[in-house]
This record gives C-alpha cells, sequence and structure tokens, in this order.
C-alpha cells in the first residue's frame, strides 16, 4: 500500500526513566509511526543519540525521510526549555547537565527544542486536546508525583530560569505530621494528591479506622491507586473517602492557583483521572467552595482528552510547532 508523504512534520519524543518513545506527528496530531527504545540501556549519552536515531530510520523512510520533518520536540524531566538541557534529573542513567536539543539537532540536522513532561502535556493539550484554542489554563498531571503546566496569554509559563510551574511542591499541609516529600520539604500537594499520594493515603485511613475494606485484603505496603479505584467501584466505603479525601485536597488547591492566572480551565491528565466522578467531583464542591467570588462560575475543571499512551508524543512533538523554527 501506497503511503501518502506529508511533507510538514515533526518528531515527538517522550523520554521516561524506562523507555523513550518516538513518534513523527503531522500538523492534526496523526502519529504516522513510532518507535521505541530502553531509556536506560546507553550510559553514554553519545551511544544513546546513535541508537535513537538507528531506531528512527524505519520510521523515516516510511514517511519519506528526514527532508520532510521540521523540528523535533522532547518531553523530558529536569529538562530546561532555555538552554536545551536535562539537568541533574534523578530517575534518568545520565548524570550533570545533558544539551540533549544540541546533540539531535546535531544528529539529524533539523531544529530541536525541549522542556519537562508536565508542559510538554500542556502544548499538547492546547494544541491537539480539549484547551485547543484556550490561552490561559493549567495543566496538572496526576503520575507518581503531581506535575503542571502553566498558559498564560498562550504561551507556557517558564520563569527567568526555566523551572516555573511545579505547583505540586505547593506546600498544603504545615503541620508537624505532614508528609515528607522527595523535593525534601514535608507537606507537598504531591504527597497527598500523586498515585503514591492515593496509596499513602489509603494506608492512613486503612490504620486509623477498623471499618471493613476490601483495601485491607491486600498487603498494604503494596496497595496501588488503582486498588483503591477497583475497591470504590465495588463500593467500598474506605476506598471513597480516599478519593474524597485526595479531591478536595485537589480542588482547595486549584482554587488558590486561580488566583495566579484566572484561567480558562484545569485540564487534569495522568492515571488518576481514570477515577472518574469518584475524583472530579470532589475537585469541583470544594474547587467551588473555596475559590474566590470574582472566579466562581467561570473556570472549568475538565479531563485530558488526549489518547493516554499519545499524549506524551503529541505533547513533546507540539513544541515543533511552535514559532521560531
Amino acid at each position: 500500500m501506497e503511503i501518502e508523504i506529508e511533507k510538514s512534520l515533526v518528531i515527538g519524543l517522550d523520554l521516561g526513566g524506562t523507555n523513550s518513545v518516538f513518534g513523527i506527528v503531522d500538523q492534526r496530531g496523526n502519529i504516522k509511526s513510532q518507535t521505541v527504545i530502553s531509556s536506560t540501556a546507553y550510559p553514554d549519552f553519545d551511544d544513546y543519540v546513535k541508537a535513537s536515531v538507528d531506531a528512527l530510520q524505519p520510521a523515516l523512510d516510511a514517511v519519506g525521510g528526514i527532508q520532510n520533518v521540521r523540528a523535533m520536540g522532547i518531553g523530558a524531566p529536569n529538562s530546561n526549555y532555555y538552554n536545551g538541557c536535562i539537568e541533574n534529573a534523578a530517575n534518568l542513567v545520565w548524570s550533570g547537565v545533558v544539551p540533549i536539543a544540541e546533540k539531535f539537532s546535531e544528529a539529524l540536522g533539523i531544529p530541536c527544542r525541549v522542556t519537562n513532561d508536565a508542559n510538554a502535556a500542556a502544548m499538547g493539550e492546547m494544541t491537539y486536546g480539549v484547551a485547543r484554542g484556550m490561552k490561559n489554563f493549567i495543566m496538572i498531571t496526576l503520575g507518581t508525583g503531581v506535575g503542571s503546566g502553566i498558559v498564560c496569554d498562550g504561551k507556557i509559563v517558564y520563569g527567568s530560569d526555566g523551572y516555573a510551574g511545579e505547583l505540586g511542591h505547593v506546600i498544603m499541609d504545615r503541620s508537624e505530621n505532614a508528609r515528607d516529600c522527595g523535593c525534601g520539604r514535608k507537606g507537598c500537594l504531591e504527597t497527598y494528591t500523586s498515585a503514591t499520594g492515593v496509596a499513602r493515603t489509603a494506608r492512613e485511613f486503612l490504620q486509623r479506622s477498623t471499618e471493613e475494606s476490601l483495601l485491607r485484603n491486600l498487603d498494604p505496603e503494596k496497595i496501588t491507586s488503582f486498588d483503591v479505584f477497583q475497591a470504590v467501584e465495588k463500593g467500598d466505603k474506605i476506598a471513597a473517602e480516599i478519593f474524597e479525601f485526595t479531591g478536595t485536597m485537589l480542588g482547595r488547591a486549584c482554587a488558590d492557583f486561580t488566583t495566579f492566572n484566572s484561567p480558562e480551565a484545569f485540564v487534569f491528565f495522568g492515571g488518576l483521572t481514570k477515577a472518574g466522578e469518584y475524583l472530579m467531583a470532589p475537585i469541583r464542591k470544594a474547587f467551588d467552595e473555596n475559590v474566590l467570588r470574582n472566579y466562581r462560575g467561570k473556570v472549568k475543571l475538565l479531563t485530558s482528552s488526549l489518547n493516554g499512551s499519545e499524549a506524551a508524543i503529541l505533547g513533546a512533538s507540539a513544541l515543533g510547532w511552535e514559532e521560531g523554527f
């Protein structure tokens, strides 16, 4: 079958701690071809770049070659949009400062930009998803941690050093019993409303209650947010309380975040959003109860419309459509 060749394509790279997933994407957000390599198998970054280019070649051949590709966008942890580097990422095999945009640009002969994964998700949502056409919104990513991408006047907020938008590390609990966070502080939003935070809440709720729960059939140290979701689907009361607690915390936080840029919407993305109304209903309730009067009824609370397995690639690829390339 003859493949229709697109003259305007970009490469999107979702660089995770385990795998690197590449996609070649057109302007409508159609992923024409994909490939994946291990992120851990190449301790030397130059070897990683070479392996990436080699793996990309068949995908490029399928769309007519690199001459049909406009640019490359990368979503990666601890990456700095301003200097094109990954800086001291804890979950990657390369230490120190890695000039990833420069290396890929040299290897492929096309412009390349990089941003952190939450900002990439916001770019993808603005380009292809429910935030299309919005100029002011906040993306909240609910995964192992809590990330955020802030869009003001149609542009990602990077701040003075490229690291603006760490709303997951806003402190929500300043009590002595606040949860320790991987950032070195205590009581961060991430410790309560991430997937790992939900698991921590489950263990706490089970410990302080004698109420029956399906979750008691599991090893407490191995409980996951998905276990909590499965339990709430079966009518488990403690599981429902866990999502109520989590959603309330998120709703209150978003009510405070609203005063920063008066967003048109909050867009929630990540595995936790699969809980649907068990999570979203308490978010809406807490948001409405706590938001400043001026903003009531103006802000939408939405879940991402992007396919979870493709969203990271689309988000990264959206960088390739930015002006200046």
